[in-house]
């Protein structure tokens, strides 16, 4: 097969900060700024109400069940189920068996892995707080609700 000239993550990148590691799968530089592809390991922390001013997510669970609030709705999704998350919607999503379950999250445009590497930085000087949320969270028009 000839080699095709695709965007690729060359190494994984992982990002860790309080009790949350990011698994950067697809960086928004490997991309050309297209997208970003995350993945939460273990250990899991659900993720509260808050909505993106800059880009469009989507979910594909991978193990698990989890339980996501778009706008005002609420979906129950499984192994294999997808999820589009617009901009400007406020979303959360929950696992059903605390700390149980992985998804991928797909960004787009590219770029939100900049939120976790601020975090993660703010972790290794030793100022993980909520000043370094709320910086990280404007700098990438994130609303916590």
């Amino acid at each position: 097969m000839a080699d095709l000239d695709m965007p690729r993550s060359p190494e994984e990148e992982r990002l860790t900060f309080g009790e949350v590691t990011i698994v950067v799968r697809m960086s928004s530089e490997a991309s050309g700024g297209t997208l970003t592809i995350l993945e939460e390991i273990p250990p899991l922390v659900d993720t509260p109400l808050h909505v993106h001013s800059k880009e469009d997510e989507v979910f594909h669970i991978l193990e698990g069940e989890h339980v996501v609030q778009r706008g005002d709705e609420e979906f129950r999704l499984g192994p294999g189920d997808t999820i589009f998350l617009p901009r400007g919607v406020p979303h959360a999503q929950r696992r059903v068996q605390e700390g149980v379950g992985r998804h991928l999250v797909i960004c787009t445009p590219g770029g939100f892995e900049g939120f976790f590497r601020d975090l993660a930085a703010a972790e290794q000087r030793g100022t993980l707080g909520p000043d370094a949320y709320a910086a990280a969270s404007e700098r990438f028009g994130l609303t916590w609700l």
